[in-house]
C-alpha cells in the first residue's frame, strides 16, 4: 500500500476517534450536570494541556522520528481515552473525574497529530503526488474523519450511552498505529544526531524563534489563534448546548458532519485549482466566505437550512489547511519542520481555553442563541480585519524551500 494512503488511513482513524470524543465529551458533561458552563470548564480542561503539550510536541517528534513518535502517543491516547468508561462504570463520573480525564487524553494527542502532518511531503514524495494536491488531499482526509467521528458519536450516545460511546475512540487509535506501523518512507525514522534538537526546551524556543522571524508564518499564527478562538466555542459549547436542550444528539452529529463534509470539497478543490490562483486572494476569500457563513449559522435558521449553511461553512474553510501547511513547509527546513508545527498547534490552541470558559460562563448568563449571534458577528469582523494585513502580501513570494520541494515532487525516490 502507498506511503501516502497508509499515513491519510492513519488521519482518517485518529481524526474519527476524536470526532467522536468531541461529541461524547460535552454530552456526558451535560447528561450529568446540565450546566453548560461546566462543558466550557471541561473544553478549558482539554484545551490547557493540548497547549502544553503541543509546545514541546515537535521537539519531541524531531528528536524521536515522525513514524514512533505517531505511534506512542497513539497508544497513550487509547489508553487514557479507555479509561473514561472504566471509570464509569468502577466508580462512577463526576463532574472533578470527567474534567482530570479529559485533561489527561488531550495531553498525548498533539504529538502523533504533529507526527503524522509532519511525514506528508516525505510521504507524498514516495508516492510521486505534488504537494499542493497531497496537502489538499490530506486536509479532505481531516475533513472525512470529522464526518465519520461525530455522526457515528452522535449514534452511539442515542444506542449505549456517551462513556460507551468512546470506546470508540480508543478503537479508531488502535486503527490509526496499525496503519503507522505499517508505513516505510524515506524520512519517517530518527533523524541523524546532528539534525537533533538540542533539548526539549531549547529545541522548543528555536521552534518559537523560528516561527516569529518569518513573517508569513507569524501573521498566519496570530489570524489563526483569533479565528480559532471565537470557533471552538461554537462547536465544543454552543452547538452541544443548543441540541442537548432538545434532545437530539443526532442532529448536532449531522450539522457537525454536514461542516466537515464541506471542507472535503474544499480541501480537494483547493487541490485542483491551487497553482492557478493568488495564494492571499485565495486565503481572504475562503476565509470571509466561511465567516459570513457561520454568521447564517448562529441564527439558527430552520434545521435543513442551518445543515447547509454548516456545509458552506466548511466548503469554505477547506482550502485554508493546505495553504496553512504548504506555507509552513516551503518556508521551514525539513528537520524543523516538527518543531515549527509544534509552536503552530500550541498557538492555534492557545485561545481555546480562554474561549470554551467565557463562552461557558455566558451562555450560562445570557442563553446560548445570544452568544451565538455574538460571535458569528464578531467572527465576520475579524475576517474583514485580516483582509487588510499588509503581511498576507508574502503569501504570493516563492518559499525558501520551495523549489526544492518541487523538484523532489517531480523525481520521487524509491520506497524504502
Amino acid at each position: 500500500m502507498a506511503p501516502f494512503a497508509l499515513l491519510q488511513a492513519a488521519v482518517v482513524a485518529s481524526g474519527a476517534g476524536n470526532g467522536v470524543a468531541a461529541v461524547a465529551i460535552p454530552w456526558l458533561v451535560l447528561d450529568r450536570t446540565g450546566d453548560p458552563a461546566a462543558a466550557g470548564l471541561v473544553g478549558a480542561a482539554s484545551a490547557l494541556p493540548l497547549l502544553l503539550s503541543a509546545i514541546f510536541s515537535g521537539t519531541v517528534v524531531d528528536s524521536l522520528g515522525r513514524r514512533r513518535t505517531s505511534v506512542i502517543s497513539d497508544v497513550l491516547s487509547a489508553l487514557s481515552v479507555a479509561a473514561i468508561p472504566v471509570i464509569d462504570r468502577v466508580l462512577g463520573l463526576d463532574l472533578g473525574l470527567i474534567v482530570v480525564l479529559a485533561a489527561i487524553g488531550a495531553l498525548f494527542d498533539p504529538a502523533g497529530a504533529t507526527a503524522r502532518e509532519s511525514m506528508i511531503p516525505e510521504a507524498a514524495r514516495a508516492s510521486g503526488l505534488g504537494l499542493e494536491r497531497a496537502n489538499g488531499v490530506h486536509e479532505a482526509s481531516w475533513g472525512v474523519a470529522y464526518m465519520i467521528g461525530p455522526a457515528l458519536g452522535g449514534g452511539l450516545i442515542a444506542l449505549v450511552g456517551a462513556a460507551a460511546t468512546l470506546w470508540a475512540t480508543a478503537g479508531a487509535f488502535v486503527l490509526s498505529i496499525a496503519a503507522i506501523a505499517l508505513l516505510r518512507a524515506p524520512g519517517m525514522g530518527r533523524p541523524p544526531v546532528e539534525e537533533r534538537p538540542e533539548g526539549l526546551l531549547r529545541g522548543s524556543l528555536q521552534g518559537v524563534s523560528f516561527v516569529w522571524r518569518t513573517r508569513v508564518l507569524r501573521t498566519l499564527a496570530l489570524v489563526m489563534m483569533l479565528i480559532v478562538a471565537i470557533y471552538m466555542p461554537i462547536e465544543g459549547v454552543l452547538l452541544p448546548v443548543i441540541f442537548e436542550a432538545q434532545e437530539a444528539p443526532g442532529r448536532l452529529g449531522v450539522v457537525l458532519m454536514a461542516m466537515s463534509g464541506g471542507g472535503v470539497a474544499g480541501s480537494l478543490l483547493y487541490s485542483v485549482v491551487a497553482k492557478r490562483l493568488s495564494r492571499r486572494a485565495f486565503f481572504i476569500g475562503a476565509l470571509t466566505l466561511a465567516s459570513a457563513s457561520i454568521l447564517g449559522m448562529s441564527t439558527l435558521p430552520a434545521y435543513p437550512l442551518l445543515i447547509a449553511l454548516a456545509a458552506m461553512a466548511g466548503f469554505f474553510w477547506g482550502p485554508m489547511g493546505p495553504l496553512l501547511n504548504l506555507e509552513m513547509q516551503i518556508h521551514t527546513p525539513p528537520q524543523m519542520r516538527g518543531r515549527v508545527l509544534g509552536v503552530l498547534m500550541a498557538v492555534f490552541y492557545s485561545a481555546g481555553p480562554a474561549g470554551y470558559l467565557a463562552v461557558g460562563w455566558l451562555t450560562r448568563a445570557h442563553g446560548a442563541e445570544v452568544v451565538f449571534t455574538s460571535l458569528g458577528v464578531l467572527i465576520v469582523v475579524a475576517g474583514l480585519g485580516c483582509s487588510l494585513l499588509p503581511s498576507l502580501r508574502d503569501l504570493d513570494e516563492p518559499g525558501p524551500y520551495e523549489a526544492e520541494l518541487t523538484a523532489r515532487d517531480l523525481h520521487p525516490p524509491v520506497t524504502l
